[in-house]
């Protein structure tokens, strides 16, 4: 252990601590820009700047490591005129158009300026001005609000192991880009957003399509219909002041309701049929003897990864279409027909965790029969949330509302599919009893649970000789571990789970975004918590059990994995190569 003083304060730290985290365990906040613990702690911003007596010069505190008998001041004049200094010098080369901005009064560097007093802006000269991209569906990029932090770096290459992002030039011409400056649309990105989630700035958003969808209310001619991913029901609420976490599902319902929605129905539906659909292609799998591992094909940022980057392995994909597609395909096909509305009158609105979601519904791959996409608009959860507010609801005063049926009933299994490991958990519980023909006793496999980069388990399958061996990966990185290990023939495994997001769907990148980003994980574990706090409130909490879906094959689809299964819930996959488009050269 380390002993050192900071403001006067004794504190003692593990050696390697910094100084910056140091400060943390006596409850002294340093501000910073840059720095993402363990992912980006570089110095860049020189916002953490301390005092240390005996050293020339102000130092970063989040590259400081701590040592024996240090004496730190984080409160002196010159350290408090440095940062503001430093801070004007970022502000000097930012638009100042913070009331327009998407992110104003969620900006750090907004709230930094507040923080540290700046009310005025001292320097002036030469302003970076850089167009926007927005070639992307998912991702407008706005390179004029960068301020180099390199978080979107950080994440982009360590994280998710795709790395598109990178600092290019020198000096003032520094920019953080595509390579060669390309656009998003040319590069091999996958969309997930988790670059949005990191970026203290309005840099880096999501592609806004709340007008678009209140032009669809408004029209008379359309019948709009929404659905909502598990994951939104945990993290909605913060946007209005309530705990990461909490389950606002009643008050969600009643607010699209207010928003003028035909119907609102829960991809939850969907999620149930996902597992009917997927559990019979898995058995179907180990039984004739089809490709091994099956891997999961709900993550859309995941499925262009392994399109672009592992395209030789595409055939160890399940054929599902991913819940929302899949509740889209039946709104305008068997809801459709149910109702009397021509299918080209129904507009379906999917309200997701997930910037990707957003390319996802663009696939021509996802065109039904009627020629007619899907899903027509996806809208992360920050964007409903701004819709809540432009028509003036109070959320928390809201009653709570249930969804409307048939396509709103689901089961506990199917909420779970918001969390890494959900997926496989739910497929497993229907799995078993199908397989074996026992109920299974425990339905709570926490083996596949929690934020471990690759879990593992093993399932006996009573009355088979079988073992079924899974494993789940969350993150890009982790699951290109997985990748690795099937092309060396050494991951012997049947089944496995793989979540673009660190996390899964809670931390998609269209979730509200964290105060801090050092406090990720912490968010995470509570919007966990929520995910599995609504599957215990369910009453039925095995997808197979699900009333609704039966009635959905007595009535309209016929045979699990049947011809009309297959044309309505199964897809098929494109192998894009690094590079989609040729990137002009520099």
């Amino acid at each position: 252990m380390i002993n050192l003083t900071i403001d006067g304060q004794p504190v003692s730290v593990p050696r390697g601590t910094t100084v910056l985290e140091a400060a943390k365990a006596i409850g002294l906040r340093i501000p910073t820009l840059c720095y993402m613990q363990g992912l980006n702690e570089i110095g860049a911003c020189r916002l953490c700047l301390v005092e240390v007596k005996g050293m020339r010069g102000l130092q970063a505190a989040c590259v400081l490591a701590a040592s024996e008998g240090m004496e730190v001041y984080t409160n002196t004049p010159a350290v408090r005129e440095a940062r503001r200094i430093n801070l004007e010098l970022i502000l000097s080369n930012h638009p100042q158009d913070c009331l327009v901005c998407e992110r104003n009064r969620q900006c750090e560097l907004q709230t930094l300026a507040e923080e540290l007093g700046i009310r005025e802006v001292r320097f002036s000269g030469e302003v970076s001005a850089y167009p926007l991209d927005c070639s992307s569906p998912s991702i407008v990029r706005d390179p004029s609000k960068c301020i180099l932090c390199r978080r979107c770096v950080a994440v982009c290459h360590q994280v998710q192991s795709v790395g598109v992002l990178a600092p290019t030039a020198r000096g003032f011409d520094t920019i953080v880009a595509p390579e060669a400056e390309s656009s998003l649309n040319d590069v091999a990105c996958v969309l997930c957003g988790q670059c949005i989630m990191v970026c203290p700035t309005g840099a880096l958003r999501e592609a806004d399509n709340t007008e678009a969808v209140f032009a669809a209310l408004s029209d008379p001619s359309k019948h709009v219909i929404v659905q909502t991913a598990p994951a939104i029901r945990v993290a909605l609420g913060e946007e209005f002041g309530y705990e990461p976490g909490t389950i606002v599902t009643g008050k969600m319902v009643s607010a699209l309701r207010r928003l003028g929605f035909d119907a609102v129905f829960d991809t939850d539906f969907a999620a149930d049929l996902t597992i009917w659909e997927e559990a019979n292609e898995l058995v179907g799998r180990l039984q004739a003897g089809g490709t091994l591992p099956m891997i999961t094909s709900c993550s859309p940022g995941w499925i262009k990864f392994i399109e672009h980057y592992y395209p030789d392995l595409l055939d160890h994909l399940s054929t599902c279409k991913s819940p929302h597609q899949m509740l889209g395909a039946l709104a305008k096909s068997y809801y459709a027909e149910a109702i009397g509305v021509k299918p080209e009158d129904i507009v379906v609105v999917s309200i997701m965790p997930c910037t990707a979601k957003k390319f996802e519904r663009t696939r021509p791959e996802l065109v039904g029969e009627h020629g007619l996409a899907d899903v027509d608009f996806v809208l992360t959860t920050r964007e409903l949330a701004r819709m809540i507010k432009q028509a003036g609801l109070d959320f928390g005063q809201l009653p709570d509302d249930s969804f409307d049926s048939p396509l709103g009933l689901s089961t506990g299994a199917a909420v779970i599919f918001g969390a890494t490991g959900g997926v496989m958990e739910a497929a497993l519980r229907t799995a078993y009893e199908w397989v074996s023909g026992e109920t299974l006793g425990d339905i709570e496999l926490t083996a596949v649970r929690g934020l471990e980069n690759i879990k593992e388990a093993a399932v006996e399958l009573p009355g088979t000789d079988i073992t079924l061996r899974v494993a789940v990966a969350h993150g890009l990185a982790n699951a290109r571990k997985l990748l690795e290990a099937i092309r060396a023939g050494e991951a012997d495994y049947h089944f496995i789970e793989i979540m673009a997001c660190p996390g899964g769907c809670i931390t998609g990148g269209g979730q509200p975004r964290p105060q801090d980003v050092n406090d990720m994980n912490e968010l995470r574990l509570k919007r966990m918590r929520g995910i599995y706090q609504a599957d215990k409130a369910l009453p039925i909490r095995k997808s197979h059990e699900n009333e609704a879906v039966k009635e959905l094959y007595e009535k309209y689809l016929g045979d699990i994995g049947g011809e009309k299964a297959h044309q309505l819930l199964h897809t098929h996959y494109t192998a894009r190569g690094k590079y989609p488009r040729q990137i002009k050269q520099s």
